[in-house]
């Protein structure tokens, strides 16, 4: 009587386990079990995705950006008192000071131009030093902060379809499925 219960016990645990067997082959055919295609009722084409892996890029370090700048400065005087074009003022205004007149009108008037021609000579200078100006190329850095941290730039997706195992980089992470054409190209993130 044993050995019935044995048998009877035996018997029975072959019948869970190839119950239980062919439950899991009914959900892994569900979505095309592995390796095969598993089709939509749109017809659309998918196939399971074994592996996602994120492609990191590495923190970058600070980094010098340098640029060529054009600056425009005051030319530096070299005559502070504008001697030079006081003179010449008075030089010239006394020469046409002394073409006027005769006598000691001619000499008042040679006094006059030379006093006249001195003052507008250091006008003249001392307006022509404030706006004289001179431009360089001078070369600007600044110090731009690299990245913090790796950042996630890109996902390698290995997928089986058919029995045949690709691998593909897309821009996001597509699940668990992804769809196909033609068993090669993924064309969508089915999720």
């Amino acid at each position: 009587m044993n050995r019935l219960m044995v048998s009877a016990l035996q018997l029975g645990m072959g019948a869970v386990l190839v119950c239980g067997l062919s439950a899991c082959n009914r959900d892994a055919n569900a979505d095309g079990g592995v390796g095969q295609a598993a089709q939509q009722g749109d017809g659309a084409k998918y196939a399971r995705v074994v592996s996602v892996t994120p492609v990191r890029q590495a923190a970058s370090a600070p980094q010098q950006v340098c640029h060529d700048e054009v600056v425009t400065t005051h030319k530096p005087v070299q005559d502070t008192h504008q001697i030079a074009g006081t003179a010449i003022g008075a030089v010239a205004g006394g020469l046409l000071g002394n073409q006027i007149g005769g006598g000691k009108g001619r000499t008042l008037a040679t006094v006059a131009g030379a006093v006249g021609g001195g003052y507008a000579g250091h006008e003249i200078q001392a307006n022509h030093q404030a706006n004289a100006t001179q431009q360089t190329t001078q070369r600007r850095c600044t110090t731009v902060p690299g990245n913090s941290g790796d950042q996630v730039v890109a996902y390698d997706v290995s997928y089986e379809y058919n029995g045949v195992t690709r691998t593909v980089r897309m821009d996001h992470d597509p699940g668990d499925r992804l769809q196909v054409q033609e068993g090669v190209v993924a064309v969508s993130d089915a999720h």
